[in-house]
């Protein structure tokens, strides 16, 4: 009997007690189905997250900043240091010398400073005021856009604008704002409100770490410049953060010696690892448990498939016998009954794959159109055809685990014992 023959079969005889089969079937269906759910909506989240990246840095991009003071609320108030940090409000700023020192530490190659800009308000065409948030991150990376480009230095101010102000401001769609110009009011020190014109340069999705436009290096810088007018000599001033460009080639050791070098200096660094890493052991530890229940339903299933076949061992007691005795080996049974497990396993975890990609599929669009709108580009299930495959395989491999135990039993058998079998 060749391997195809054996194949054939093995199909053939699953389907010999058509109700214990499917029953079985059925319980591998259920955990695939979880499984597969569950990793897409693993995928889809680490997906946007990815995506989202691009608001807050890149991943050779560090967010240095003043480091926080150590101390508890038992230690009293901290004494008054006039040659101490600017302070603003309850922040403490960066100086220009700050900035220049976080230039010049060993694997850095560029850094941006981000100042704290507080614009009135944003007008389109003559049209309404809208107030109008900053976020100093957007625009010195990459950000997630519904349409147009990346904000580009070194020409005329340019900014992203959330895509929640278009309705508002009276633009039909994204597309619709691209490069067209806008007024944005700011009040400086003295109390003199000035206006600066930008043009749209791309629309951004709302972002899951922060809200606000973004502003490139010029408008930045105006903006700033305008704020500081009329201010008095000696009033703390600088930089709420900034952003420094890593080297390339930058390995995990590097990394680790730049943010103790930076440390050193009173500054904390933070990759995009550092700033997102909670969420994202949230995140897998919620997935990791929704795994979990799917494993216990596939080793229930897997305990199904020892008991349908072990049934079928004892009901083709006579059946194996006869096959021996026409000079058949027992491995060649050993992979009979492992070929009618594996069949099994497939049957139940295609069909779950199936049924959870087709359901999550319409679920993820729902949502993705009502309780999701407000975050766009998130699709909360994403299966990729890797990940279907690596569960299906999975599940093979587990009810060829579980058909284990029958096809040895079935394989042992003494042909003349098998053929005296009532």
């Amino acid at each position: 009997m060749t391997a195809g023959d054996i194949l054939r079969s093995a199909v053939s005889n699953t389907f010999r007690s058509k109700v214990r089969t499917a029953l079985t079937v059925v319980a591998i269906l259920i955990g695939a189905f979880t499984l597969t759910l569950t990793s897409a909506i693993g995928a889809g989240v680490s997906d946007y997250i990815d995506k989202q990246i691009g608001a807050i840095g890149g991943e050779d991009l560090l967010t240095v900043s003043p480091a926080a003071e150590s101390g508890s609320a038992d230690d009293g108030p901290k004494e008054y240091d006039p040659d101490g940090a600017a302070m603003q409000g309850n922040f403490t700023l960066l100086s220009d010398a700050d900035v220049e020192a976080i230039r010049a530490t060993d694997g850095i190659d560029k850094v941006e400073p981000a100042a704290m800009l507080a614009p009135d308000f944003i007008q389109y065409d003559g049209g309404g005021r809208f107030e109008l948030s900053v976020n100093p991150m957007v625009g010195l990376a990459d950000a997630d856009l519904a349409a147009g480009r990346q904000l580009e230095d070194g020409g005329s101010p340019e900014l992203l604008l959330p895509s929640s102000y278009l309705e508002p401001m009276g633009l039909a769609d994204a597309q619709a704002a691209l490069e067209q110009t806008v007024s944005i009011a700011v009040t400086d020190y003295a109390g003199t409100q000035h206006t600066v014109n930008a043009v749209v340069a791309g629309v951004q999705n709302d972002s899951l770490f922060g809200d606000g436009a973004g502003f490139n290096e010029e408008l930045r810088t105006q903006m700033d410049a305008l704020q500081k007018t009329g201010m008095p000599a000696g009033v703390p001033s600088g930089y709420i953060t900034s952003v420094a460009y890593l080297s390339t080639d930058i390995g995990a050791e590097q990394l680790a010696d730049i943010k103790s070098d930076l440390a050193s200096q009173s500054f904390t660094a933070l990759t995009v690892a550092d700033q997102i890493g909670a969420i994202q052991t949230v995140i897998n530890g919620i997935i990791g448990v929704l795994n979990a229940f799917a494993a216990i339903a596939l080793i229930a299933a897997g305990f199904g498939i020892v008991n349908t076949l072990l049934m079928s061992v004892q009901e083709r007691t006579r059946e194996i016998g006869l096959m021996k005795a026409m000079g058949m080996g027992g491995g060649k049974i050993f992979a009979l009954f492992s070929f009618e497990a594996i069949f099994i396993g497939f049957l139940g975890s295609a069909l779950g794959a199936g049924v959870a990609i087709g359901l999550g599929t319409a679920i993820s669009s729902v949502l993705s159109n009502t309780v999701l709108a407000s975050l766009p580009g998130l699709h909360i299930m994403l299966f990729t055809p890797a990940s279907v495959t690596t569960i299906i395989g999975v599940v093979m491999l587990i009810a060829f685990l579980a058909g284990t135990l029958p096809a040895r039993r079935a394989a042992r058998q003494n042909p003349i014992d098998a053929l005296r079998y009532e």
